[in-house]
């Protein structure tokens, strides 16, 4: 079952904490799949989280003001939104990946075949490229890996990097837009 959650987070780093408290407060082991979604909502867009469950969840467990939808029941006043990531989620048609079996593994400059090998991570593919990196490509991982649902498959989206290398294409800590010019 896919437990969609939802407190009407305003940003990437915001939605992730939320997935982390979710995951925490429900128990639920370190190899889950957790994902944030881009959802349009209610008045505005925001990020919302899903997450697999392998049997059903206590949702009275959840952190105060977090909506959620798991299977038929529904709760609190962003449970739209918390339902649109759960059926995002178990389709496999969006959402940015934050928690899944190996994330911890990858860290480091690996080469493709080791991602692929140590976690959860189906395929590799590099930005605006037809053709997938062969398995003996390094990836400078910079510690943080976020892939994607692409058709229904865990997919890391790359770019590339100095030295025939390549790198995630999400970046942790981005500068935001204007920052320099404030």
């Amino acid at each position: 079952m896919i437990l969609g959650a939802d407190s009407g987070s305003r940003t990437v780093a915001e939605a992730e904490r939320l997935l982390h408290s979710v995951v925490e407060a429900l128990g639920l082991p370190s190899g889950v799949i957790g994902c944030t979604h881009f959802v349009r909502t209610g008045a505005l867009p925001h990020v919302a989280c899903s997450v697999t469950l392998e049997g059903d969840a206590d949702l009275s467990l959840l952190p105060e003001g977090v909506s959620a939808a798991l299977g038929e029941h529904r709760t609190g006043p962003d449970v739209d939104g918390a339902a649109l990531a759960a059926a995002e989620h178990a389709a496999g048609r969006s959402g940015r990946i934050v928690l899944f079996p190996g994330r911890d593994e990858l860290t480091g400059t690996l080469a493709v075949g080791e991602i692929l090998a140590r976690s959860a991570v189906e395929r590799v593919v590099v930005l605006a490229q037809v053709e997938e990196p062969d398995a003996d490509t390094a990836v400078v991982t910079n510690d943080h890996v976020r892939p994607e649902w692409r058709d229904g498959v865990l997919t890391l989206v790359t770019m590339p990097a100095s030295g025939g290398r390549l790198t995630p294409a999400e970046i942790p800590n981005p500068t935001p837009c204007c920052a320099d010019h404030a």
